[in-house]
């Protein structure tokens, strides 16, 4: 069973004591864009995804990298 996409993106998030809320202010953008970005429904920039990482204190492949490879190993199946 596939995990949820930013299951660990809003993992750590909630375990840092962060809010969307806080998220948004710390990067300056809306809470319902944030929440977006956590929901799937708005495209994550690597900038942004580096942004969010450095808020967290991690690195954008640890939050990131492992949804990426499902991706490309789902559109790679099709590509065929």
């Amino acid at each position: 069973m596939k995990r949820d996409y930013f299951k660990k993106l809003q993992e750590l998030r909630i375990s840092k004591g962060y809010t969307y809320q806080r998220m948004a202010d710390k990067l300056k953008i809306s809470k319902c864009f944030y929440w977006q970005i956590e929901n799937k429904q708005r495209s994550l920039t690597y900038k942004m995804a580096f942004k969010i990482a450095s808020i967290l204190n991690t690195k954008p492949d640890k939050l990131f990298l492992d949804e990426l490879k499902e991706d490309i190993k789902y559109f790679d199946k099709y590509k065929k």
